[in-house]
């Protein structure tokens, strides 16, 4: 009896063992079909501008529940293509960070469509202290004197800001944007729509440009009308007042009344003397 419930256990335990292999088999199956997706992913940094080649790649097995969209699965794929962002390594290699087939490489890969690179020339002060970084956005200022007033009347200077939210493309002969710390150059390349570009062009050659460093997710537009120095002191504007004339007397149509001074006595006396051809009349004051 004792050998029987024995024999029992022993069996149920070899039953659960089994059913556990079982489990596990199945699960192990399940985990390699799910990670059998091949995806290219670098094997370097690469970075914005590059040309991809195949030593920078190879590929790896992916969960097929997890597979990015626009992935490749074939190194050929990627022959002679050309990155227009920066791509860490061990990343996969996705479409949308690709420029154009046929495109070659350099800046002009990473420029968007239906805009234009523009360079200007900085120093520590107008570039910000060389915080204005690839990838980072400003606003560009320019200091001027306004139409019509005489370039050496101080006090017609103004300043304005001409374009905003402008990315910063490249700095120098740099155009990475995963190095944070700052660099003074002496030429910062913007990317600019083509009507920008001509303000752009018009505003370095009337006046000083100053570059504005601003939020990276401030977006918003604010419209300026620009600071002269009188509104930046406080002054006030004089403004000519034209006096009125004082009004005209009335013209009187009577005839005009003389005045005799009282201290004046009139004649009291007059003889009129004929003497030949003629004739003369002699007053004689009141002797009183």
């Amino acid at each position: 009896m004792k050998n029987l419930k024995a024999f029992s256990l022993l069996f149920l335990a070899l039953l659960i063992g089994l059913a556990a292999a079982v489990y596990a088999a199945g699960w192990i199956s399940q985990q390699a079909k799910i990670a059998s997706n091949k995806v290219v992913v670098a094997t370097i940094d690469i970075e914005l501008g590059n040309k991809i080649t195949p030593q920078m790649l190879t590929t790896v097995d992916w969960p097929s529940g997890s597979v990015p969209a626009g992935t490749f699965k074939d190194l050929a794929e990627l022959q002679e293509r050309v990155a227009k962002v920066s791509v860490l390594r061990g990343e996969p290699i996705l479409e949308g960070k690709l420029a154009p087939v046929g495109t070659r490489g350099g800046l002009s890969a990473v420029i968007a469509e239906g805009k234009r690179a523009m360079t200007v020339r900085v120093n520590d002060v107008v570039g910000v202290a060389g915080f204005a970084l690839p990838g980072n956005y400003v606003d560009v200022m320019v200091n001027t004197q306004r139409d019509g007033d005489n370039r050496h009347d101080d006090s017609k200077q103004i300043s304005k800001t001409v374009l905003e939210h402008v990315l910063v493309l490249a700095v120098a002969q740099e155009a990475s944007r995963d190095d944070t710390k700052p660099k003074v150059v002496s030429a910062v390349t913007l990317e600019l729509s083509p009507e920008d570009s001509e303000k752009l062009d018009l505003a370095r050659n009337v006046g000083t440009l100053s570059l504005v460093l601003r939020n990276q997710v401030d977006k918003l537009s604010v419209a300026t009308v620009g600071i002269t120095k009188k509104q930046l002191f406080g002054e006030v504007a004089t403004v000519p007042v034209k006096l009125a004339s004082a009004p005209r007397q009335p013209v009187s149509a009577k005839p005009a009344v003389a005045r005799v001074r009282p201290d004046v006595q009139p004649p009291s006396h007059c003889i009129e003397v004929i003497q030949g051809g003629s004739r003369t009349v002699n007053c004689f004051k009141n002797s009183n």
